[in-house]
């Protein structure tokens, strides 16, 4: 019965994981299209602040006074160090192959993208090789954690033998 639910565990592990790839790959067409809109906004604020004779930071220096232009340049900072990160991950992901990506999912952290990108998602068949990696991957993570489980449980529970008190007799050793 353990064996036949650690294979449960196991499938259910390679069907989750399997899906990893072409989740990653629709997280990075997402995040391309985020890279590209904040990308406008920083462009646009730097072509004002180059209109005005400013670089960003005299930019941002100019950006204070009231509430609303301290809130906004707070805004602006947000968005360009947001643009950042992104543009980084984007990057790292594009240059990646699928099987790459595996090892890849702290790339896959903007909540706002994983979210919407989550929504979209419909499961699939995996019929690549980074599918049948990770379908592998996570057969064996799903065996091995219910194997692990059960072996931990089936130990609390299994009846201890009492230890026998073995007499010992008195060894005598001859003195020449």
């Amino acid at each position: 019965m353990l064996r036949i639910l650690s294979i449960v565990g196991g499938l259910c592990g390679a069907a989750s994981l399997s899906q990893y790839p072409a989740f990653s790959q629709q997280y990075t067409q997402r995040l391309g299209g985020q890279v590209d809109a904040l990308s406008q906004v920083v462009a646009d604020f730097e072509a004002s602040a180059l209109r005005s004779g400013l670089t960003r930071t005299q930019a941002f220096a100019q950006m204070t006074g009231t509430p609303f232009l301290n809130d906004r340049q707070a805004d602006m900072r947000r968005t360009f160090t947001r643009h950042a990160v992104l543009s980084d991950n984007l990057a790292q992901l594009q240059a990646a192959t699928p099987l790459a990506r595996l090892a890849m999912p702290h790339r896959l952290m903007d909540t706002e993208t994983l979210s919407r990108t989550w929504d979209d998602f419909a499961p699939a068949l995996p019929l690549t090789a980074p599918g049948a990696v990770s379908a592998g991957a996570g057969f064996f993570g799903g065996w091995a954690g219910m194997s692990a489980i059960f072996a931990t449980l089936a130990a609390l529970f299994r009846r201890r033998k009492p230890v026998a008190l073995q007499r010992q007799e008195p060894v005598f050793t001859r003195k020449p």
